[in-house]
């Protein structure tokens, strides 16, 4: 029980540093995304041409689009679309990169070299332009992105995961286990792979929000999620030819994206920020030696 206290507290002492106004947008994005199928009051895909184009209204509280279907509902099953992407995009991604990159982190030598030229190739070619070539051979489907994403960005998985391992290696703990006559699949799961996957999934959170983006960019390029599944850049690119009339249509899953990308990307930059040891002030030094003189003390009066 103590254990469990000391891990919330420890959970919630992060979470007080991290923005408020990040958490709340991304605890929205995320229960909107989990719950939306109880949450949306109407069926997103049902038409009522006769009631196009209205306005908000009690029975529409965002109104409805050129072919009478409920925006609000369309903006919440969305958001549940998007989730479900982003997370198996960015799970993909992790999977083949944790995999890959504690491979060449544990076996070095040529292994390491010839996987590390291969993220290298990865890196310097632009994700979306990987996405395209992948839709181009494949076909257009939302299978068929998600594959697409995640092989574009799981190099910089692999690349943090080797760095992440090589540390990890270069520890005297590992090296008193491979003395012990420890086995390597030992080494490997017991202790490489869990201390890799919490690093990795740290950075993956600031690859939310560019992941969210490039679903969306697909989908309004017509190569990721079809219609009449509800995706925000599915209906940006539905409601673009009634722009001047109806600017209302592509206004809100506009901002709904802008508020998720914006969410994640603040939130990814702190948890990098809160990672990287800050310089002490010439306060926090005259108060540790404060403890250490008054530790000093009672040990001599012990």
């Amino acid at each position: 029980m103590e254990l469990i206290m000391d891990m919330l507290n420890s959970i919630l002492a992060r979470l007080n540093k991290m923005p408020r106004a990040a958490l709340i947008t991304i605890g929205l994005f995320v229960a909107l995304g989990t719950f939306a199928p109880w949450l949306a009051p109407q069926d997103p895909s049902t038409q009522d041409l006769l009631g196009a184009s209205l306005g908000p209204s009690a029975a529409h509280w965002l109104g409805t689009d050129h072919l009478g279907r409920d925006t609000f509902s369309r903006l919440i099953i969305a958001a549940n679309t998007s989730l479900v992407s982003v997370g198996s995009v960015l799970g993909i991604a992790m999977t083949i990169g944790i995999v890959l990159g504690t491979i060449a982190g544990y076996h070095r030598g040529w292994v390491d070299d010839l996987l590390m030229r291969v993220v290298d190739v990865g890196l310097s070619v632009p994700s979306l332009i990987i996405s395209l070539a992948v839709i181009g051979i494949v076909g257009p489907g939302y299978w068929t992105m998600v594959l697409a994403l995640a092989l574009a960005w799981w190099p910089m998985s692999g690349r943090i995961s080797r760095a992440v391992a090589v540390s990890i290696m270069s520890k005297p703990h590992i090296e008193a286990l491979r003395v012990l006559g420890a086995s390597p699949w030992r080494i490997y799961f017991g202790h490489l792979l869990p201390g890799t996957i919490g690093s990795v999934m740290v950075y993956a959170t600031a690859d939310a929000g560019t992941a969210a983006l490039a679903v969306a960019t697909l989908s309004f390029l017509g190569l990721g999620i079809q219609p009449p599944t509800a995706e925000w850049g599915q209906m940006l690119v539905d409601a673009l030819p009634y722009l001047e009339s109806d600017p209302r249509q592509v206004l809100l899953p506009g901002l709904a994206l802008t508020a998720a990308v914006i969410g994640f990307n603040i939130l990814g930059e702190s948890i990098a920020l809160n990672r990287i040891p800050k310089p002490l002030t010439r306060r926090m030094i005259a108060a540790r030696r404060l403890e250490v003189a008054s530790w000093g003390k009672e040990n001599s009066n012990a």
